[in-house]
């Protein structure tokens, strides 16, 4: 007979470990879903903007127009950017505006024309500020950022 109460009550131990053991994994999991959440919904805050300060030709968007900035901003005429320039002139994915490193950077995506930063050319991916000018074949875009 005791050999049968130290079975029961070893059972029912290895079975209020496995419960604990799973509670522990779904508390892990609820923090990570809760994470990620606040993770996702900080990357849906804008942090500046973009305005159209020209267009040439039959470029639109128009003068003053306004594009908000998420931490990654692929500009060109292509559907799937995040910002989409109806200009002839631009390449399908022309441009490329990311903060890494607490800091703005702007890239070109091997675009036909080239893209401009503050009426330069630029090779490489470059640090861009506030008030600078980003040329996209004939859109002339200024950064403000928050």
């Amino acid at each position: 007979m005791d050999s049968a109460v130290l079975l029961l009550v070893l059972r029912a131990a290895a079975g209020l470990l496995l419960l604990a053991f799973v509670a522990a994994v779904l508390i892990m999991m609820w923090r990570d879903f809760r994470m990620i959440t606040n993770e996702v919904e900080t990357r849906k805050i804008p942090r500046g903007r973009l305005v159209v300060v020209s267009a040439r030709g039959t470029a639109t968007p128009m003068p003053g127009e306004v594009f908000p900035l998420l931490p990654l901003n692929s500009l060109g005429r292509g559907p799937t950017n995040s910002i989409i320039l109806h200009d002839s002139f631009a390449s399908n994915e022309h441009a490329l505006l990311t903060m890494r490193g607490g800091q703005w950077w702007l890239e070109d995506r091997g675009s036909s024309n080239g893209t401009l930063l503050n009426g330069y050319a630029i090779e490489g991916p470059v640090v861009v500020s506030s008030g600078d000018v980003i040329g996209l074949g004939q859109l002339e875009l200024k950064l403000e950022l928050e």
